[in-house]
């Protein structure tokens, strides 16, 4: 393999990795059990942002691209490829930090709404091992095939005897 081939590589494979770091929260708020690829991800991109430091990514893909005979350059990743998009001219540690902040804010927001969506879907769970909700509205009750189990009462129904039955079945005889 050719050091020019391996270094664009190393580019994509920064790309990708850059990408993962931003918008990977996307998907996990979508597939919560990738939070265990993202958040690593997530504080390595939030500390080389904060620490001012370059990715080891960097000075490999110029050491490859050196090697292919094309010329390197100088700085970081972001600030050759991306620099003039995400990084405007004049670029300040103070703005960095902001990035870097913004970045963090964002993701322990979404983060922090997976937990509260995952203990609200805990908490019904296990009230509903115990509380059976049906509806008013005539039709089937949730879990059974339609025309089976035409729900009754308040639409709440506290099932804690043996055979399933209820005291609201009893109201209801």
């Amino acid at each position: 393999m050719s050091a020019g081939f391996l270094a664009d590589a190393v580019l994509l494979t920064h790309a990708v990795f850059v990408a993962w770091v931003v918008f990977g929260v996307l998907a996990v708020w979508r597939r919560p059990r990738l939070a265990v690829l993202h958040l690593p991800a997530l504080a390595w991109g939030i500390w080389i942002e904060a620490s001012g430091r370059v990715c080891p990514l960097t000075p490999l893909e110029v050491s490859l691209r050196r090697e292919a005979g094309q010329s390197g350059y100088a700085g970081g990743f972001l600030d050759h490829y991306v620099g003039g998009i995400l990084y405007p001219a004049g670029l300040t540690r103070e703005a960095q930090w902001t990035a870097g902040g913004l970045l963090a804010a964002v993701n322990v927001v979404v983060y922090g709404l997976l937990v509260l969506r995952a203990v609200h879907r805990r908490l019904r769970l296990a009230l509903g091992e115990s509380l059976v909700v049906t509806s008013d509205v005539p039709g089937p009750v949730r879990g059974q095939p339609v025309g089976q189990g035409e729900p009754q009462g308040n639409g709440l129904a506290h099932r804690d005897r043996e055979d399933g039955s209820s005291h609201a079945d009893d109201a209801a005889q």
